[in-house]
Protein backbone atom coordinates (compact mmCIF):
# COMPACT_ATOMS: atom_id res chain seq x y z
CA UNK A 1 0.00 0.00 0.00
CA UNK A 2 1.42 3.38 -1.05
CA UNK A 3 0.66 6.52 0.96
CA UNK A 4 0.49 9.56 -1.31
CA UNK A 5 1.06 13.14 -0.13
CA UNK A 6 0.05 16.00 -2.42
CA UNK A 7 1.63 19.45 -2.21
CA UNK A 8 -0.28 22.00 -4.23
CA UNK A 9 -3.98 21.48 -4.82
CA UNK A 10 -4.68 23.92 -7.62
CA UNK A 11 -5.89 22.84 -11.06
CA UNK A 12 -3.25 20.14 -11.56
CA UNK A 13 -3.33 18.76 -8.00
CA UNK A 14 -7.14 18.63 -8.02
CA UNK A 15 -7.09 16.86 -11.40
CA UNK A 16 -4.74 14.23 -9.95
CA UNK A 17 -7.12 13.66 -7.03
CA UNK A 18 -10.04 13.30 -9.45
CA UNK A 19 -8.16 10.71 -11.51
CA UNK A 20 -7.10 8.77 -8.41
CA UNK A 21 -10.65 8.80 -7.09
CA UNK A 22 -12.21 7.72 -10.41
CA UNK A 23 -9.66 5.05 -11.25
CA UNK A 24 -8.69 3.57 -7.89
CA UNK A 25 -10.01 0.08 -8.67
CA UNK A 26 -8.69 0.15 -12.24
CA UNK A 27 -5.22 1.22 -11.11
CA UNK A 28 -5.07 -1.61 -8.59
CA UNK A 29 -6.39 -4.26 -11.00
CA UNK A 30 -4.41 -3.22 -14.08
CA UNK A 31 -1.17 -1.89 -12.60
CA UNK A 32 -1.00 -3.34 -9.10
CA UNK A 33 -1.02 0.24 -7.80
CA UNK A 34 -2.72 0.11 -4.40
CA UNK A 35 -2.73 3.46 -2.64
CA UNK A 36 -4.37 5.89 -0.27
CA UNK A 37 -3.96 9.66 -0.16
CA UNK A 38 -2.86 10.57 3.36
CA UNK A 39 -1.97 14.27 3.05
CA UNK A 40 -3.00 17.27 0.96
CA UNK A 41 -1.56 20.70 1.59
CA UNK A 42 -2.25 23.91 -0.29
CA UNK A 43 -1.40 27.52 0.55
CA UNK A 44 -4.95 28.72 -0.13
CA UNK A 45 -7.11 25.70 0.70
CA UNK A 46 -5.38 24.49 3.87
CA UNK A 47 -3.95 21.15 5.00
CA UNK A 48 -5.61 17.82 5.71
CA UNK A 49 -3.79 14.73 7.00
CA UNK A 50 -4.99 11.22 7.82
CA UNK A 51 -2.48 8.33 7.80
CA UNK A 52 -5.39 5.88 7.46
CA UNK A 53 -6.43 7.55 4.19
CA UNK A 54 -8.41 10.66 3.34
CA UNK A 55 -11.91 10.41 1.90
CA UNK A 56 -11.27 11.68 -1.64
CA UNK A 57 -14.96 12.01 -2.41
CA UNK A 58 -15.43 14.33 0.55
CA UNK A 59 -12.24 16.24 -0.28
CA UNK A 60 -13.31 16.80 -3.89
CA UNK A 61 -16.79 17.89 -2.82
CA UNK A 62 -15.19 20.51 -0.56
CA UNK A 63 -12.90 21.74 -3.34
CA UNK A 64 -15.67 21.98 -5.93
CA UNK A 65 -18.14 23.62 -3.57
CA UNK A 66 -15.98 26.07 -1.64
CA UNK A 67 -12.48 25.81 -3.16
CA UNK A 68 -11.15 25.16 0.32
CA UNK A 69 -10.92 22.54 3.04
CA UNK A 70 -13.24 24.51 5.31
CA UNK A 71 -15.33 22.12 7.38
CA UNK A 72 -12.66 19.41 7.27
CA UNK A 73 -10.29 18.68 10.17
CA UNK A 74 -7.17 20.76 9.54
CA UNK A 75 -3.58 19.96 10.50
CA UNK A 76 -0.70 22.36 11.15
CA UNK A 77 3.06 21.93 11.19
CA UNK A 78 6.16 22.28 9.08
CA UNK A 79 6.22 20.42 5.79
CA UNK A 80 8.56 17.82 7.25
CA UNK A 81 6.26 17.33 10.25
CA UNK A 82 3.28 16.91 7.93
CA UNK A 83 5.10 14.24 5.94
CA UNK A 84 5.89 12.37 9.15
CA UNK A 85 2.29 12.59 10.40
CA UNK A 86 0.95 11.35 7.07
CA UNK A 87 3.29 8.33 6.87
CA UNK A 88 3.79 9.32 3.21
CA UNK A 89 5.77 7.03 0.93
CA UNK A 90 5.22 9.17 -2.19
CA UNK A 91 4.95 12.91 -2.80
CA UNK A 92 3.27 14.54 -5.79
CA UNK A 93 4.57 18.12 -5.92
CA UNK A 94 2.37 20.50 -7.92
CA UNK A 95 2.90 23.93 -6.38
CA UNK A 96 3.31 27.03 -8.62
CA UNK A 97 6.59 27.40 -10.49
CA UNK A 98 9.24 29.88 -9.39
CA UNK A 99 12.12 29.72 -11.87
CA UNK A 100 14.42 31.90 -9.75
CA UNK A 101 14.33 30.07 -6.41
CA UNK A 102 12.37 26.89 -7.12
CA UNK A 103 10.36 27.54 -3.96
CA UNK A 104 8.25 26.33 -2.30
CA UNK A 105 8.55 23.16 -4.34
CA UNK A 106 12.30 22.88 -3.84
CA UNK A 107 11.94 22.69 -0.04
CA UNK A 108 9.09 20.18 -0.36
CA UNK A 109 11.13 17.90 -2.62
CA UNK A 110 14.24 18.17 -0.44
CA UNK A 111 12.25 17.30 2.68
CA UNK A 112 10.63 14.29 1.05
CA UNK A 113 13.73 12.84 -0.61
CA UNK A 114 15.78 13.24 2.57
CA UNK A 115 13.24 10.98 4.30
CA UNK A 116 13.44 8.35 1.55
CA UNK A 117 10.06 9.37 0.12
CA UNK A 118 9.66 9.00 -3.65
CA UNK A 119 8.80 12.25 -5.46
CA UNK A 120 7.14 13.23 -8.72
CA UNK A 121 6.80 16.85 -9.78
CA UNK A 122 5.43 18.91 -12.64
CA UNK A 123 7.19 21.98 -11.25
CA UNK A 124 9.97 23.24 -13.55
CA UNK A 125 11.48 25.45 -10.85
CA UNK A 126 13.15 22.85 -8.60
CA UNK A 127 14.32 20.77 -11.58
CA UNK A 128 15.81 23.83 -13.27
CA UNK A 129 17.44 25.22 -10.11
CA UNK A 130 18.72 22.10 -8.32
CA UNK A 131 18.61 19.05 -10.61
CA UNK A 132 21.97 17.59 -9.56
CA UNK A 133 21.40 18.20 -5.86
CA UNK A 134 17.98 16.59 -5.87
CA UNK A 135 19.14 13.52 -7.79
CA UNK A 136 22.09 13.16 -5.44
CA UNK A 137 19.80 13.34 -2.40
CA UNK A 138 17.49 10.76 -3.96
CA UNK A 139 20.38 8.34 -4.53
CA UNK A 140 21.85 8.84 -1.05
CA UNK A 141 18.48 8.37 0.67
CA UNK A 142 17.19 5.49 -1.43
CA UNK A 143 14.35 7.48 -2.99
CA UNK A 144 13.16 7.96 -6.57
CA UNK A 145 12.66 11.29 -8.33
CA UNK A 146 10.47 11.61 -11.43
CA UNK A 147 9.57 14.72 -13.44
CA UNK A 148 7.86 13.68 -16.70
CA UNK A 149 5.46 16.62 -16.67
CA UNK A 150 8.00 19.46 -16.61
CA UNK A 151 8.50 19.67 -20.40
CA UNK A 152 5.39 18.49 -22.31
CA UNK A 153 2.80 18.00 -19.56
CA UNK A 154 1.28 14.53 -19.90
CA UNK A 155 2.85 13.81 -23.29
CA UNK A 156 5.67 11.37 -22.39
CA UNK A 157 8.64 13.02 -24.11
CA UNK A 158 11.19 12.24 -21.39
CA UNK A 159 10.07 8.63 -21.08
CA UNK A 160 10.32 8.19 -24.86
CA UNK A 161 13.79 9.70 -24.99
CA UNK A 162 15.13 7.81 -21.98
CA UNK A 163 13.43 4.44 -22.44
CA UNK A 164 11.74 4.21 -25.83
CA UNK A 165 14.90 5.23 -27.69
CA UNK A 166 17.44 3.29 -25.64
CA UNK A 167 20.58 2.66 -27.71
CA UNK A 168 19.85 5.38 -30.28
CA UNK A 169 22.01 8.51 -30.34
CA UNK A 170 19.99 11.73 -30.37
CA UNK A 171 21.34 14.22 -32.89
CA UNK A 172 18.69 16.90 -32.66
CA UNK A 173 15.55 17.77 -30.69
CA UNK A 174 13.41 20.43 -32.29
CA UNK A 175 9.83 21.38 -31.74
CA UNK A 176 6.99 23.42 -30.30
CA UNK A 177 7.32 23.48 -26.52
CA UNK A 178 5.06 26.42 -25.70
CA UNK A 179 1.35 26.11 -26.38
CA UNK A 180 0.57 29.79 -25.78
CA UNK A 181 2.76 31.07 -28.59
CA UNK A 182 1.61 28.33 -30.95
CA UNK A 183 -1.99 29.29 -30.26
CA UNK A 184 -1.22 32.95 -31.03
CA UNK A 185 0.65 32.13 -34.26
CA UNK A 186 -2.15 29.81 -35.37
CA UNK A 187 -4.70 32.59 -34.84
CA UNK A 188 -2.50 35.08 -36.73
CA UNK A 189 -2.19 32.59 -39.58
CA UNK A 190 -5.99 32.74 -39.80
CA UNK A 191 -5.99 36.54 -39.93
CA UNK A 192 -6.06 37.72 -36.31
CA UNK A 193 -3.77 40.52 -35.16
CA UNK A 194 -1.14 39.81 -32.53
CA UNK A 195 -2.95 41.84 -29.80
CA UNK A 196 -6.26 40.11 -30.56
CA UNK A 197 -4.69 36.66 -30.58
CA UNK A 198 -2.89 37.37 -27.30
CA UNK A 199 -6.12 38.65 -25.73
CA UNK A 200 -7.93 35.44 -26.72
CA UNK A 201 -5.07 33.31 -25.40
CA UNK A 202 -5.32 35.15 -22.09
CA UNK A 203 -9.11 34.79 -21.90
CA UNK A 204 -8.80 31.03 -22.47
CA UNK A 205 -6.19 30.67 -19.74
CA UNK A 206 -3.31 29.81 -22.07
CA UNK A 207 -1.45 33.06 -21.37
CA UNK A 208 -0.71 34.52 -17.94
CA UNK A 209 -1.62 38.08 -16.96
CA UNK A 210 2.06 38.80 -17.70
CA UNK A 211 2.65 36.76 -20.89
CA UNK A 212 6.29 37.80 -21.36
CA UNK A 213 7.68 34.44 -20.26
CA UNK A 214 5.76 32.78 -23.08
CA UNK A 215 5.84 35.31 -25.93
CA UNK A 216 9.50 36.23 -25.40
CA UNK A 217 10.49 32.56 -25.51
CA UNK A 218 11.78 32.08 -21.96
CA UNK A 219 9.36 29.30 -21.00
CA UNK A 220 10.58 27.23 -23.95
CA UNK A 221 14.20 28.12 -23.12
CA UNK A 222 13.82 26.79 -19.56
CA UNK A 223 12.47 23.53 -20.96
CA UNK A 224 15.46 23.29 -23.30
CA UNK A 225 17.84 23.83 -20.39
CA UNK A 226 16.11 21.00 -18.52
CA UNK A 227 16.27 18.71 -21.57
CA UNK A 228 19.97 19.45 -22.02
CA UNK A 229 20.61 18.34 -18.45
CA UNK A 230 18.34 15.31 -18.39
CA UNK A 231 19.12 13.90 -21.85
CA UNK A 232 22.67 15.10 -22.51
CA UNK A 233 24.01 15.69 -18.99
CA UNK A 234 25.02 19.27 -19.82
CA UNK A 235 24.53 22.34 -17.62
CA UNK A 236 23.41 25.12 -19.95
CA UNK A 237 21.77 28.04 -18.12
CA UNK A 238 18.88 29.85 -19.77
CA UNK A 239 21.03 32.98 -20.05
CA UNK A 240 23.27 31.19 -22.54
CA UNK A 241 20.45 30.08 -24.84
CA UNK A 242 19.82 32.08 -27.99
CA UNK A 243 16.24 33.20 -27.39
CA UNK A 244 13.90 35.16 -29.65
CA UNK A 245 10.17 35.23 -29.05
CA UNK A 246 7.24 36.04 -31.30
CA UNK A 247 6.69 39.71 -30.50
CA UNK A 248 8.37 40.78 -33.77
CA UNK A 249 6.36 38.34 -35.92
CA UNK A 250 3.85 40.24 -38.06
CA UNK A 251 0.86 39.15 -40.09
CA UNK A 252 2.78 40.19 -43.19
CA UNK A 253 5.64 37.78 -42.35
CA UNK A 254 3.17 34.97 -41.70
CA UNK A 255 1.34 35.62 -45.00
CA UNK A 256 4.59 35.78 -46.99
CA UNK A 257 5.71 32.51 -45.45
CA UNK A 258 2.34 30.88 -46.19
CA UNK A 259 2.40 32.02 -49.82
CA UNK A 260 5.84 30.39 -50.13
CA UNK A 261 4.66 27.10 -48.60
CA UNK A 262 5.82 27.59 -45.02
CA UNK A 263 4.22 27.93 -41.59
CA UNK A 264 5.78 30.18 -38.93
CA UNK A 265 6.33 28.40 -35.60
CA UNK A 266 8.24 29.27 -32.44
CA UNK A 267 10.78 26.47 -32.46
CA UNK A 268 12.86 25.35 -29.48
CA UNK A 269 15.79 23.21 -30.45
CA UNK A 270 18.92 21.39 -29.34
CA UNK A 271 21.46 20.39 -31.98
CA UNK A 272 24.44 18.16 -31.24
CA UNK A 273 27.46 19.74 -32.94
CA UNK A 274 31.15 18.73 -32.92
CA UNK A 275 31.87 21.65 -30.59
CA UNK A 276 29.00 20.83 -28.24
CA UNK A 277 25.29 21.54 -27.89
CA UNK A 278 23.57 24.43 -29.63
CA UNK A 279 20.34 25.57 -27.93
CA UNK A 280 17.95 28.03 -29.50
CA UNK A 281 14.41 29.39 -29.35
CA UNK A 282 13.28 31.36 -32.38
CA UNK A 283 10.48 31.78 -34.93
CA UNK A 284 11.22 29.57 -37.92
CA UNK A 285 9.55 28.93 -41.26
CA UNK A 286 8.61 25.24 -41.41
CA UNK A 287 7.73 23.61 -44.77
CA UNK A 288 4.09 22.55 -45.01
CA UNK A 289 5.35 19.01 -45.67
CA UNK A 290 6.95 18.74 -42.21
CA UNK A 291 4.85 17.33 -39.33
CA UNK A 292 5.49 20.39 -37.13
CA UNK A 293 3.88 22.72 -39.69
CA UNK A 294 0.42 21.23 -39.14
CA UNK A 295 0.47 21.61 -35.34
CA UNK A 296 -2.17 24.18 -34.44
CA UNK A 297 -3.58 25.73 -31.30
CA UNK A 298 -2.03 25.00 -27.90
CA UNK A 299 -0.70 21.58 -28.92
CA UNK A 300 3.00 20.74 -28.46
CA UNK A 301 5.10 18.61 -30.78
CA UNK A 302 8.75 17.58 -30.94
CA UNK A 303 10.76 15.97 -33.73
CA UNK A 304 13.70 13.90 -32.48
CA UNK A 305 16.45 13.06 -34.98
CA UNK A 306 18.47 9.94 -34.16
CA UNK A 307 21.05 7.74 -35.84
CA UNK A 308 19.04 4.51 -35.76
CA UNK A 309 15.48 5.80 -36.27
CA UNK A 310 15.90 8.95 -38.32
CA UNK A 311 13.15 11.42 -37.41
CA UNK A 312 10.45 10.59 -34.87
CA UNK A 313 7.74 13.16 -34.10
CA UNK A 314 5.78 13.14 -30.83
CA UNK A 315 2.57 15.19 -30.73
CA UNK A 316 0.39 15.81 -27.71
CA UNK A 317 -0.91 18.29 -25.13
CA UNK A 318 1.70 20.54 -23.56
CA UNK A 319 -0.69 21.89 -20.94
CA UNK A 320 -4.04 21.24 -19.31
CA UNK A 321 -5.09 20.31 -15.78
CA UNK A 322 -5.99 16.66 -16.38
CA UNK A 323 -3.20 16.17 -18.92
CA UNK A 324 -0.63 17.36 -16.40
CA UNK A 325 -2.28 15.31 -13.66
CA UNK A 326 -1.73 12.30 -15.91
CA UNK A 327 2.03 13.01 -15.87
CA UNK A 328 1.99 12.82 -12.07
CA UNK A 329 -0.04 9.62 -12.17
CA UNK A 330 2.31 7.96 -14.66
CA UNK A 331 5.29 8.80 -12.47
CA UNK A 332 3.55 7.53 -9.32
CA UNK A 333 2.82 4.20 -10.99
CA UNK A 334 6.41 3.92 -12.26
CA UNK A 335 7.75 4.38 -8.71
CA UNK A 336 5.55 1.77 -7.01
Amino acid sequence: MHNIALAGCGNVGTALLEILHEKQTELKDNYGFDFKVTMITDLMKGTVVDPSGLDLGRILDAIHSSRSFDGLPQTKGTFGELLEKSHATMLAEATPTNLKTGEPGLTHIREALSRGINVTTTNKGPISVAFDELNRTARECGAKLRYEGVVMSGTPLLRMLQDGMSGASVKKIEGILNGTTNFILTKMEKGATYPDALEEATSLGYAEADPSGDVEGWDAAVKLSILAKIIFGKDIPVSEIECHGITAVTQEKIKEAGDAGYSVKLIAGISVLPQGLSLYVMPKEIPFSHPLASIGGATNAVTITTDNLGEVTLIGPGAGRRETGQALLCDLISMK
